[in-house]
This record gives C-alpha cells, structure tokens and sequence, in this order.
C-alpha cells in the first residue's frame, strides 16, 4: 500500500504524517520551532528553520513507515508571510506571523480613509492586522525588503512548495489566497486595486491553482526523496473542514484549541458578508469553489491554561474536565474569557475578560466548570450567526482540537446547541484534510463520497438538557459578555 504525506506547518511546530489508502493514519512525527518576540506584538519565524524542520521530521517519518508516497498535501498557519529571493532561495527577512500586530495603526488609518468596505466586499475580511496584505506592506515599505524582479511573497504554504520543487513552482490556492486581504474571492484572483491600495507587486505574488491538483514534484536536492507529487494544499482551518468531510452546504466544524475556529459550508455562491462572520474559500476543486463562513475565538484553551497558569487551581489542562465534572453546575458563575477582546460574532478588540457571580461558596471546580461552559456558550454564539446568515439550520456539529476530548464540554455544547455533537476517530483533522486534497488529486481516493465514508464516529453527544434551561444559562452569559463589554465605557475609555 501507498500512503499519502501531509506537511502540517502550524505556529509552534510542523508535523509529518502519514496517511494509508483506507484512510487510515500511518504515523506521524512533530518538531517545534523557535518563536522570535522582537517587540512587545510582534511574533516572527525563520522560514528557514520551518523548512529544516520539514525536512527533518519527514526523513524521519519515512525511514520508519517505509513505504512509497503516492502524494504529498501541505497544510499551514494561513495568514504569516514569508519573503524570499527567487535567485537564492534565501528568506528576506523572518516570517511575520498570523499573531504579530504592528499593523494596526495601518489598518486603523485604512478604515479612518474608508477603506473598510472596499476590503470587506472583495476578500470577505475585515480590516485587521491579523491578516496578510499589511504585513507584506510593512515588508515593503519598514522592513527592508526591495521589490525587484527577484522578490517572491507567499504565505508558509508557498514557501514550502517553492522549496519542495526545487524553485520550480511559486504557487497558491485560494484558500490560503482568501486570508491575504489582497484576494477576489468572486473572481478568485489577486484584486488589482488592492494590490495598488497596499503597494504589492503583483508578479512577486504566487499563482493560484485548484486546491487539489498537481503543483509539481519534490526535486532532487530538496531533502526529501525526489519525484514525488505534491498535490493539495489548504490552510489549516479549512483543511480541517475537508478533514471533517464537511463536503454539503450547512456542514459545520468546530476546532477547539488555544482559540477555536468555526467554519460552515455555505456552497459555490460567495456568501454576503455579515457583521462578525469572515467570508473565506474553502477550497477548490477543479473550476468549483466552495466557500465557508468563518468564526474565530480568541479564548478557549488560552482559558484553560490561565486556569493552570494564572490561578494555579489545576496543575495540567487534562484536570479540567475531571475537575468541572464534580459540581452540576457553575453555582451562577461566568468567566467570559476576553483576555484579547471578543471575536466572532462580537469582534470587540475592547472587551475585557470578567468572572461575574461569585459568592462565599464559589470553589475551583465552579470556576473550572464556568470556563468550560464558556466555550459551548462562545461556539452557540458562533454557530447562531452562521445558521442566520446562511439560511442553513445546523444538523450536527462536528468537533476536532484538543479540547474535545472534554466529554463534559461537548455535551454541554450540545445541550446550548439543541442539536448532535460528533467527534470523530481521527483527531488530527487538518493533516488528514490535506492529505485528502492531495490524495484526490492523485487518484488514490475516487472522489468526496468514498472520503467521507473514511470518516469514523468515535463518540455522539446528544442534547439532554430541555432548550428552555440551556437558553435560560445562554441569556445570563449574554448579561456576562454585555459586562466585559462595557468595561472600557464605564472606565471612561
């Protein structure tokens, strides 16, 4: 049997795993690399060292699998930049990650000059550092980087391509193309004006082909055996989409990590945009795109570990669940976990964290189990605006990320929900989603049918709690986010 490879390049580390033609995960191997703090909001990486480790992990895994490649996918943090020089393979200057935040004032002074609609209709975003366009203006025009004819921009996906074929191939898909602010998710290409507006060249930008389709072959030299397809790239949380066999609009994931991230099929019509809610390709396959709406939570598992950190009332995050289970219920207490703002469907840089209700009785399972039921009521305020923006009601939401191991959380998310929660066998989603793109492309998987039946229940959480009781508990977090949200005002910010 042959397997398929995914290149998973996350934010702290990159992963090599492992794919067999059933579906099925092989192995798979995981380096960390360094995270470089320059400046107090800013977050850089050293491409070069992402690629090392992506050579280093995959040599590894292959000597151990030994077993003939049919393809290779690439997954990645989406919105970090690299740039590079196409003469020497050489990055420019380290990689501005998805974190880093010396944009901002950019893209305040931007919406202040009524550029905001312009972004939002185009690409679906909002204005915001988080994003790629302003990063590689900062390049451009702070970071010393020359736009000549020998400059190559590209987010990690791009930069791992690039290096896998040798220099062959500078190439993109939409998905990832859909979180540079510089991407016309209704034609699919880069957008002109936007380009101007930010002062990037367009020829230093990558192509844009199908997310499921042949980019070229790895080259000799590059590290990794030569010939080898590479067939599939997505950002990661689409790529967790596919994973998730989310193939029909109304399909629905959530992936709780340090923040969670829900994503919704909404189908091959670009989706209006709404207030709260990012608009973003899915991928593409073929001449068909398939688009999503987007929630991200700032805070899920970040609350987790200031319960650990902070509080010092756990001494691990696999305490939590344990712990919340002791008492049935919270005793009337709410965390809302604003530590950077709200995000979707609040979007509210502004807000600030608040632990409302304590009382002489409160004890650490309380608050333990009022960060847990903050996730479920943050995701139901997620899932909500998407059902009413798309007109799809959600039949079952389907979970992934660290945090879903919590039994305890996703039945509490189905209780606020009213509806299933599934958790799947394989948790590693975002590998097997470009896995899956790749494997496509290449034959070894017939078509979305036979990959959605590769997809294995491990759990369901049904609804148990009557709907009047979970939307009494959703209204008093409802008080509990209007709170944080008015701490700035009523500081007289």
């Amino acid at each position: 049997m042959a397997i398929v490879l995914a290149l998973d390049a996350g934010t702290t580390g990159v992963r090599a795993f492992a794919v067999g033609e059933d579906g099925a995960p092989v192995g798979y191997r995981y380096r960390e690399f360094t995270q470089h703090f320059p400046r107090p909001g800013w977050v850089e990486h050293d491409a070069d060292e992402i690629w090392t480790a992506v050579v280093a992990v995959t040599t590894q895994l292959l000597g151990e699998v030994d077993q003939a490649v049919a393809a290779i996918g690439i997954t990645d943090q989406r919105e970090t930049v690299v740039a590079w020089d196409r003469r020497t393979g050489r990055p420019r200057h380290r990689a501005i990650v998805w974190q880093d935040r010396r944009t901002a004032a950019r893209c305040d002074a931007l919406a202040a000059a009524g550029h905001l609609e312009q972004v939002r209709t185009t690409t679906g975003l909002v204005l915001d550092p988080y994003f790629s366009g302003t990063k590689f203006e900062w390049l451009l025009t702070e970071g010393g980087v020359e736009a000549d004819a020998a400059l190559a921009l590209g987010t990690v996906d791009a930069w791992l391509l690039w290096n896998l074929t040798g220099g062959a191939v500078h190439a993109t898909e939409p998905s990832n193309a859909s979180r540079t602010m510089l991407f016309d998710i209704g034609t699919g290409t880069w957008s002109e004006e936007l380009c101007d507006l930010l002062g990037v060249p367009r020829a230093a930008l990558p192509e844009v082909a199908p997310s499921s389709g042949r980019f070229g072959v790895t080259a000799a030299g590059c590290g990794l055996p030569a010939g080898i397809p590479v067939s599939g790239i997505a950002g990661d949380q689409q790529a967790a989409l596919f994973g998730q066999a989310c193939f029909e609009p109304g399909m629905i994931k959530n992936t709780y990590g340090t923040g969670s991230f829900v994503l919704m099929n909404v189908g091959d019509v670009v989706p209006p945009a709404v207030e709260g809610l990012l608009s973003t390709v899915a991928w593409r396959i073929g001449d068909r795109t398939t688009y999503a709406y987007e929630g991200a939570i700032f805070s899920t598992g970040s609350a987790v570990q200031w319960l650990r950190d902070g509080l010092g009332i756990i001494a691990g995050a696999e305490e939590t669940g344990p712990l919340a289970s002791t008492v049935e219920d919270t005793g009337g207490v709410y965390v809302v976990p604003a530590f950077t703002g709200l995000g979707s469907p609040w979007w509210d840089p502004y807000a600030r964290g608040a632990v409302l209700g304590i009382t002489r009785g409160t004890g650490r399972a309380h608050l333990a189990r009022a960060v847990v039921e903050a996730m479920a009521y943050q995701t139901r305020d997620v899932v909500t605006a998407m059902s009413a923006a798309s007109g799809h009601q959600v039949a079952t939401l389907r979970a992934d990320g660290g945090a879903s191991a919590m039994d305890l959380l996703l039945q509490l998310q189905a209780d606020q929900l009213q509806v299933p929660v599934a958790r799947p066998v394989v948790q590693e989603t975002t590998a097997l989603g470009a896995a899956s793109l790749a494997g496509l492309a290449e034959g070894v998987w017939g078509g979305l049918d036979e990959l959605a039946g590769h997809w294995a229940l491990d759990r369901e959480f049904s609804p148990v709690a009557r709907a009047g009781a979970a939307d009494a508990l959703h209204a008093r977090w409802l008080d509990a986010v209007a709170r944080s949200r008015g701490w700035e005002a009523e500081q007289g910010a």
